[in-house]
């Protein structure tokens, strides 16, 4: 029984000890109420809000995921305008057309493990093109022209 705690507790120092070396992200909303369109289409405004915030901060941790051990991604989102647009008919609904594209306008900083700054850079993406070519890698998901474009502008610029 003993070795067995022994082995148990040495195998969880490890994987703490990974976890916590692992690459993370930060992400800061500035001034979110002035956002071009983080609008529900039918639903409540506050809940939809939250939703996409959780939703992009998950997908930039994911993104950290992909740099060293130990750096850190600093994201300060400034602007966001989903694609498509908001009408109003009998109700509320998110309308995808080619001339409501996707735009994220942000800053970004890849700290290293003492907090010193490896990367830095002002941000203003948009995807006038996000219905041509394939999206299959998220055509299931409700921000998933934003997620395509952040991912090419990831790799583009962070992991080259």
């Amino acid at each position: 029984m003993k070795k067995l705690s022994v082995t148990l507790l040495a195998v969880s120092s490890m994987l703490l000890t990974f976890v916590s070396s692992a690459a993370t992200s930060e992400v800061k909303w500035t001034n979110s109420d002035k956002y071009r369109d983080v609008h529900a289409g039918d639903g409540h405004r506050a809940k939809f809000k939250a939703r996409v915030f959780a939703n992009f901060e998950e997908h930039f941790s994911g993104l950290a995921e992909k740099l060293p051990e130990g750096q850190t991604l600093l994201i300060d989102v400034k602007d966001v305008d989903l694609a498509g647009d908001v009408h109003q008919n009998m109700q509320r609904i998110r309308v995808i057309k080619e001339i409501f594209f996707p735009r994220i306008e942000f800053s970004y900083q890849v700290l290293d493990g003492n907090k010193n700054v490896l990367t830095s850079g002002d941000v203003n993406l948009k995807d006038m093109n996000f219905m041509m070519g394939s999206n299959l890698r998220y055509n299931r998901d409700s921000l998933g022209y934003e997620k395509k474009m952040l991912d090419e502008w990831f790799e583009k610029t962070l992991l080259q």
